[in-house]
């Protein structure tokens, strides 16, 4: 469903053996100038019946299910690029992103064409 790069584990354990997490949150929320923007954040939360779990070994990808048919088939990886480093979603669903570099927008064709799994999930 996502694919998760070995950079990205690798920080992701790196961050969670320091800030101590269970699980990281996926999603995407609306906002920006181009319409959605991801969503990225550590938790402890308890998984609702709103969620959808994905098991990592030593961490969980929890992922609301409207958030679902955006996120499928994406890779989250980490890169370094000079002085900054990101985690970076890389999603063929994508359309357009605004120049911040946050805000993004979708085929909603591909979307909908993973509407039907997300409901079966």
């Amino acid at each position: 469903m996502i694919e998760i790069t070995n950079e990205a584990i690798t920080k992701i354990l790196e961050k969670q053996a320091k800030e101590k997490f269970d699980a990281i949150r996926l999603g995407i929320t609306g906002g920006g100038c181009a319409g959605f923007e991801y969503i990225f954040d550590s938790c402890n939360d308890s998984i609702s019946d709103e969620d959808v779990r994905l098991d990592y070994g030593k961490f969980a990808v929890l992922i609301n299910k409207i958030s679902v048919p955006y996120l499928v088939g994406m890779t989250l990886d980490y890169q370094k690029e000079g002085l900054n480093e990101v985690f970076k979603f890389i999603n063929p669903k994508e359309t357009a992103s605004c120049g911040c570099g946050v805000s993004i927008n979708f085929d909603l064709e591909k979307v909908n064409e993973d509407k039907i799994f997300a409901i079966e999930v």
